[in-house]
């Protein structure tokens, strides 16, 4: 078969990405194996592949290829997250394309198309992970508004609900004007932005002259304000407390009062009161006793709906319906014109945005759905105890901190949403506005008719609640319910993939999904729902800046895998990605990792053309004896490496040592040292053993890279198995002595090879090499490597110096090279002369660490030890440049 010039990565993808599919290699069933289970962090139906994917579930993808070669069981969730607000959001837009007001349909009108649309577009996020390589169990895939699972999350919000855990209230909420829907504190982004510091007077009610001045950023709520408060040690009001002003344009008569939660040093030290628009406002308006008087709509408009009592001038409900920031600057216009407005000043500050669309978001007083955390927290202490005992580990470790901090400060979860799309909440109300919470609507009569004594019917009947249940109220259930663990509670599938093994998650959900994940898991399964939780960073551009379609920074990934090839793609993004810490990407890493293919492809095309000229040749193998055994404990060495760095994983480390295995140690010094002569043949016993190295290589890479390897291991050797299930070759023991000969070996050839260039000896000149050396054992072994390597036709060991020579010293040791071709000696003389200053230079840094009492007496002994190191070998070098010169006279 004739190979191509270069790895053509696009037939191999869709080839062999279909032959794994059709031998169904990442379907996995319960057996007698240890499991390896992974849930994917269900994208969005909204989503499509990009970058942040990428790094996610090549991660992902590495660790269960990994499990499969190890012999486990491994089983990766594929799915995707219904997500309320985006979802819904697309809806409404397409609708609108289509001169559709979602006003003008029913909920079920609506969920129809809202259908439709996941339909059409729900899945192109799964089929794009394809493209990538990822090996899901594609039977498994899974949805949260499955029926199943959406019974499941309303099972467990009724179980919650009987528990006590789960309360209807009406509290300060984030409110997102444009979603017009609750957010959680988690779903709020903040950001600094430009505003103004309005200062504006409010005058005294009983006349005196003068009033309280108060600086506001938000002008708008002034119609709103039930109190002005002051810090009771702020001796500028003291006298003022327990009077009234008036507040401008409304004329409300209003409190002075006093509360250590002013900050006397902002502003004016006075802080105007209006509970129903900001959190803080509500929490004093509660301990005061203020009435909360909300004067925005839904939708950040003003209204007059609770100032109709107060019989509003025409100038204030000529403001009903202007937006609240039209507004702000209206009211600042109309207080300047009572004289009332001090002075503005620039300001900036931060302002709370929806994580989805972008709106500045609104404290806003609404009766809405909660789960009471704290109680929760105290039913299941393990969900703390049992990250910070490690029983759960964070990787980074550092992240535990974050955890304890939002666990510690917990607040009450806003479970509902002011959606159409999503699970129902199970409550249903009569005209009076009781309620009960049940599945059915016929269970709801049964449980109502208990509780009040009466059928609904005299009330008008039931109707169910208009919301919705916060996404993450269905994703919390993810690692469970993807095995039917709530639906169907101790099945065969439950029992054996749950808990989970490893989950891999961006940090920026710790609290949404990991914490909460880890609440469910002990409430409903008395146990953890994974051991080890991998954080990937935030995928940045090389400004540092995130990436986005706005910044236009966004790189299309799927148009990056067509150019470099999905195995370039995921070494480009995952060699510079250490745990927990942010990936400036550089499309860079991916041409990096199109090269290594090529490289790999080139290795294979070499030892294949050594495949017809095999031999019995007895001399080829004995100089090739010790390349075949360095090489064979090298490969050791790293297995032990990587088992190391992947129990802690250390990815991106684990990538870089199997890239520098294959391209330094394998590529670059092992082939060279085995290759035979032009036209003469290899020696069989070599050969076999080189086969069995690259298998070894391409089971280690699989993993990371597993389109080209897959084609590589079918190209080297007729096959009956496939690389994507062949199991890992264990690590051996390996030799320390060869390891170390072998380092020997790579810095003798390389410092020779780079005198020989300095002084101008060709690559084909033959040499005569002279070795001055104190153990003559450690160079026997690699004599015949060494000479074929540096084009030595001879080999001797001196206890002299040799004359008319260039000379090289490698720690205590000397190398002198006789050519046929005349030395410059001048060059040579010069070139030592700069050799010499440089040494004594570096010994000069060293000598003065060494002097330094402090740096002795506090670094460690090991440090230390490598500064003395340095220092002997610094020594012995310029000894040797010395004795050189001395013989160039």
């Amino acid at each position: 078969m004739e190979l191509s010039k270069n790895f053509e990565h696009q037939q191999a993808e869709t080839k062999w990405y279909q032959h794994w599919l059709d031998k169904q290699y990442f379907h996995s069933t319960p057996d007698h194996r240890e499991p390896y289970t992974i849930v994917i962090p269900p994208p969005n139906v909204t989503g499509v592949l990009h970058m942040g994917h990428c790094l996610n579930n090549t991660i992902q993808d590495i660790l269960i290829r990994r499990a499969r070669m190890q012999g486990k069981n491994a089983c990766w969730v594929p799915g995707t997250d219904h997500a309320s607000i985006a979802t819904e959001a697309k809806v409404v837009g397409m609708l609108r394309e289509r001169g559709i007001a979602k006003s003008s349909l029913s909920r079920d009108e609506f969920l129809k198309y809202a259908w439709e649309w996941k339909e059409k577009y729900g899945g192109i996020i799964l089929q794009q992970l394809k493209k990538l390589g990822c090996s899901l169990d594609w039977d498994r895939t899974s949805f949260t508004m499955d029926p199943d699972y959406y019974q499941s999350v309303i099972k467990v919000f009724i179980d919650l609900y009987n528990k006590g855990l789960i309360y209807r209230g009406k509290r300060m909420v984030n409110w997102d004007p444009v979603g017009l829907t609750a957010l959680s504190d988690e779903e709020v982004i903040f950001k600094e932005i430009d505003s103004k510091l309005y200062y504006v007077t409010y005058p005294f009610a009983d006349g005196t002259p003068g009033g309280m001045t108060v600086a506001t950023t938000r002008p708008e709520t002034i119609l709103g304000d039930v109190a002005i408060c002051v810090n009771p040690t702020d001796e500028r009001y003291t006298a003022f407390v327990g009077k009234e002003v008036i507040v401008p344009i409304i004329n409300r008569r209003i409190p002075i009062i006093a509360d250590e939660y002013v900050d006397a040093e902002f502003g004016t030290g006075a802080l105007k009161i209006t509970p129903a628009h900001d959190k803080n406002d509500n929490m004093l308006g509660l301990k005061h006793n203020l009435k909360a008087i909300d004067t925005l709509d839904a939708s950040g408009k003003f209204t007059t709906a609770e100032l109709m009592e107060e019989n509003p001038s025409e100038q204030v409900q000529a403001y009903n319906g202007m937006d609240r920031f039209e507004l702000r600057k209206k009211i600042a216009q109309d207080i300047a014109a009572l004289g009332q407005l001090v002075k503005e000043e620039d300001y900036r500050g931060q302002v709370g945005t929806s994580e989805r669309t972008g709106a500045i978001i609104e404290s806003k007083l609404s009766l809405q759905w909660f789960i009471n955390m704290t109680a929760f927290m105290e039913k299941n202490p393990q969900v703390l105890e049992d990250v910070l005992n490690d029983s759960i580990q964070f990787h980074p470790e550092k992240l535990k901190n974050t955890y304890r901090h939002w666990l510690s400060n917990i607040k009450d979860w806003c479970i509902s949403r002011q959606l159409w799309w999503g699970q129902r909440i199970p409550a249903w109300y009569d005209a009076e506005g009781n309620y009960v919470v049940a599945t059915t609507e016929q269970e709801a009569e049964t449980i109502y008719q208990d509780k009040f004594g009466r059928p609904s019917s005299v009330v008008g009947g039931l109707s169910q609640d208009e919301d919705v249940l916060d996404t993450w109220f269905s994703s919390w259930l993810w690692p469970m319910e993807v095995f039917k663990g709530i639906s169907n509670p101790g099945n065969a599938d439950a029992k054996y993939y749950y808990p989970s093994t490893t989950l891999v998650t961006g940090q920026d959900i710790i609290f949404f999904w990991v914490a909460r994940m880890i609440m469910a898991g002990y409430e409903y399964e008395g146990k953890r729902p994974f051991k080890d939780v991998y954080f990937t960073g935030m995928v940045r551009d090389k400004q540092g800046r995130k990436m986005s379609k706005q910044l236009g920074n966004s790189p299309d990934l799927l148009g990056l895998i067509d150019k470099y090839g999905a195995d370039a793609v995921r070494f480009g993004i995952l060699i510079a990605s250490p745990a927990g810490n942010d990936l400036l990407f550089d499309e860079s890493s991916l041409e990096q990792g199109r090269n290594f293919n090529n490289k790999l492809w080139n290795a294979m095309k070499l030892v294949k053309m050594w495949e017809g000229r095999q031999a019995d040749n007895a001399a080829q193998l004995a100089d090739s004896q010790f390349a075949v055994d360095w090489f064979g404990a090298r490969l050791q060495q790293v297995k032990q490496e990587l088992d190391g760095l992947m129990s802690q994983f250390r990815l991106s480390e684990a990538l870089k040592t199997v890239y520098s295995l294959i391209w330094d140690d394998f590529c670059s010094w092992y082939l060279e040292w085995v290759k035979p002569g032009f036209e003469q043949p290899i020696s069989a016993e070599v050969y076999k053993k080189t086969v069995q190295y690259f298998d070894e290589l391409l089971e280690l890479l699989h993993p990371f890279m597993p389109f080209i390897t897959e084609e590589l291991y079918h190209n080297m050797a007729q096959r009956t198995d496939d690389l994507c299930t062949h199991l890992w070759t264990p690590a051996g023991t390996p030799n320390a002595a060869l390891l170390q000969q072998g380092e020997l070996l790579k810095q003798v050839i390389s410092t020779l090879r780079e005198a020989r260039v300095k002084n101008n000896i060709k690559p084909k000149d033959p040499i005569k090499l002279h070795i001055q050396t104190a153990v003559q054992s450690n160079y026997e072994s690699i004599a015949s490597v060494l000479k074929k390597q540096v084009n030595a036709t001879d080999l001797f060991y001196t206890q002299e110096a040799v004359a008319n020579t260039v000379v090289v010293a490698i720690e205590s040791e000397k190398f002198f090279i006789e050519s046929e071709r005349e030395i410059d000696t001048a060059a040579l003389k010069a070139e030592l002369l700069k050799d010499l200053a440089y040494q004594q230079g570096f010994l000069d840094t060293v000598m003065k660490k060494l002097g330094n009492e402090r740096f002795v007496a506090n670094a460690k002994p090991e440090v230390v030890a490598i500064e003395q190191k340095k220092k002997a070998d610094a020594e012995a070098r310029i000894k040797t440049i010395e004795e050189s010169l001395a013989a160039l006279g």
